[in-house]
C-alpha cells in the first residue's frame, strides 16, 4: 500500500462550461478547440477562423443545447464527476482523491499546484476516458509532463487506458444488465463513441482499436452473439471522413429494416454530458422514432458504487 497520506488520485474528465450560457461556451470551446491535440491545423490558419467564424456560431447553439441538460447543481460532466471522485474517495479512506478538467474548471494545472502545496508527493493521474487516443489523454499528459519538470520532487503516474480492464468491463456489463431488468431489453445494442478524424487513425491513433475491443469485451460479459449488437461513432464535426460506422444513419438503417426497439450504450463515457444526454438520448431518440422505431438510452456509469470500485482498484495497482 503507498504511503497513504503524501498519495493522491487525480482524476481527470475533458471539460464542461462554467454556466450553460453563449459566453460561457465560448469561453470553454476556444481552449478546447484551440487546443493542437484536439484540432492540429496550423495556428495561422485555425484560430481566425475559431474566433471568427466558428465561436461565434456554436456559441449560443451549444449553449441552447447545455441548458436542456443542465442539472440544478450544474453540469453533469461535472456533477457525475464531482460525485465519482467523491465516490473514489470512500474506496480510498488513506488517499486524497481530486477531481479536475482538461478545459475548464478545476483546472488541471491548478489541481496539481494544490496537491503540491498540500503535500502529496506521489500523485495517480486517471483520464476518465477509457480508451486511448492521441486527442484526449495525451492531451491530459501533455500537461502532466510540463507540471512534472517543475516539480520533479513528485511522482506523477498516468493511467493510460483501461479499455479491457476486468472490473470496468463488468461494472459496464452489469449496468446494462440492470437497466434491462428494470425496462426489458431492446432486440439490438449499439455501442456508440464519439467519433474521430479518420486522418488522426491512420496517422497511428489506437482509438478504433481500443474501443472496438472495449465493445467486445463488454458483449462478451453480456453473453450476446454478433448479431445482437454494433458499434458506431457520434459526435462529428466538420466536413472532413470521421470514424465509421457513423453511429446515427446506422441507427436509421437498423430501424428502416424492421428493427422496432433499439438500445444504446456509450462506454467511452465515464459520466453523462451533453453528447450523451442531448445527442443521443435527445437527438438520436428523436430522429430514429421518426423512421418508426424506438430508441432507448441507456446512462453511463456515473457515479455508481461499481465505477468508483473499479477505478479506485485502478489506481492502486497503478
Amino acid at each position: 500500500m503507498p504511503d497513504a497520506p503524501h498519495t493522491a488520485l487525480l482524476a481527470v474528465n475533458l471539460g464542461t462550461p462554467e454556466a450553460p450560457t453563449a459566453p460561457a461556451v465560448r469561453r470553454y470551446l476556444a481552449e478546447f478547440l484551440g487546443d493542437r491535440r484536439v484540432v492540429s491545423l496550423p495556428p495561422l490558419l485555425w484560430k481566425p477562423l475559431l474566433h471568427g467564424l466558428i465561436l461565434p456560431l456554436r456559441g449560443p447553439r451549444s449553449a441552447h443545447k447545455y441548458a436542456q441538460v443542465w442539472l440544478p447543481e450544474g453540469s453533469p460532466l461535472a456533477v457525475y464527476t464531482r460525485r465519482l471522485a467523491e465516490g473514489m474517495q470512500r474506496e480510498l479512506p488513506q488517499w486524497r482523491v481530486r477531481d479536475a478538467m482538461r478545459y475548464g474548471e478545476p483546472a488541471l494545472r491548478g489541481a496539481l499546484d494544490t496537491l503540491r502545496a498540500e503535500g502529496i508527493t506521489r500523485v495517480v493521474v486517471l483520464p476518465l476516458y477509457p480508451q486511448y487516443s492521441t486527442t484526449t489523454t495525451a492531451s491530459i499528459e501533455d500537461v502532466v509532463d510540463a507540471w512534472r519538470r517543475q516539480a520533479p520532487q513528485i511522482e506523477v503516474r498516468v493511467i493510460e487506458d483501461y479499455a479491457t480492464d476486468p472490473a470496468w468491463v463488468a461494472a459496464v456489463a452489469a449496468s446494462i444488465e440492470q437497466w434491462w431488468q428494470q425496462h426489458g431489453r431492446g432486440e439490438h445494442l449499439m455501442f456508440s463513441f464519439h467519433g474521430l478524424p479518420q486522418r488522426v487513425a491512420d496517422a497511428g491513433d489506437p482509438y478504433p482499436q481500443r474501443c472496438r475491443a472495449s465493445a467486445e469485451a463488454i458483449a462478451a460479459a453480456l453473453g450476446l452473439g454478433a448479431q445482437d449488437w454494433s458499434l458506431g461513432y457520434q459526435s462529428r464535426f466538420g466536413r472532413e471522413r470521421w470514424l465509421q460506422p457513423y453511429a446515427e444513419p446506422a441507427l436509421w438503417a437498423l430501424a428502416e429494416a424492421g428493427t422496432r426497439r433499439i438500445d444504446v450504450a456509450c462506454p467511452g463515457f465515464a459520466c453523462d454530458c451533453l453528447e450523451t444526454l442531448e445527442e443521443v438520448a435527445m437527438g438520436f431518440v428523436h430522429t430514429v422514432a421518426e423512421r418508426g422505431a424506438q430508441l432507448r438510452y441507456i446512462p453511463c456509469l456515473n457515479d455508481a458504487p461499481a465505477h468508483a470500485q473499479a477505478l479506485a482498484a485502478l489506481a492502486t495497482r497503478a
